[in-house]
């Protein structure tokens, strides 16, 4: 097991013997995605599968998104999904929808809160019946917080 750098900053050199077919993929994929280096699209990688991992396996508190492709004529369906983002309306910070062709309507939620909670939520979104495909996409990162209270100085100097 690799130990633990003090800096999280901080590089450190490690290797890895892969097949060569998976390594000419992997030179691909930095040419292809526009990384500087193999180094840059492994950690990128690495991220994402941390990413994923906590997301199944971790009640961190996580932000991201859940996109969700649905068909809009499906009676019930718009009440439905803006019941339950009433209904996590602490999880669920920003929705927007845009029309695209035909029936369909894309919808994008920004999420933060534990993983399992986004996860559920989600699940609940993308099984309703109408709802074409969706992803949902969490990041260990978070978001600042977007409301905290503010003590009032000015009434507390009045009172004085």
């Amino acid at each position: 097991m690799a130990q633990q750098p003090k800096n999280t900053n901080s590089l450190v050199r490690t290797s890895a013997s892969l097949p060569a077919k998976v390594l000419e993929d992997l030179d691909q994929l930095v040419v292809d995605r526009g990384f500087q280096n193999r180094s840059a699209l492994l950690a990128e990688m690495i991220q994402k599968e941390v990413a994923s991992y906590r997301q199944n396996y971790t009640n961190e508190v996580m932000a991201g998104t859940l996109t969700l492709v649905y068909d809009h004529t499906i009676s019930g369906l718009q009440q439905k999904l803006n019941h339950l983002k009433h209904q996590n309306v602490a999880e669920i910070i920003s929705s927007t929808q845009i029309q695209l062709m035909d029936q369909y309507t894309l919808e994008v939620n920004l999420m933060q809160g534990p993983a399992q909670d986004l996860k559920r939520i989600g699940d609940e979104m993308l099984s309703n019946r109408g709802v074409k495909t969706g992803n949902l996409y969490l990041t260990h990162s978070a978001l600042p917080p977007i409301y905290t209270r503010v003590k009032d100085t000015t009434q507390e100097k009045s009172n004085d």
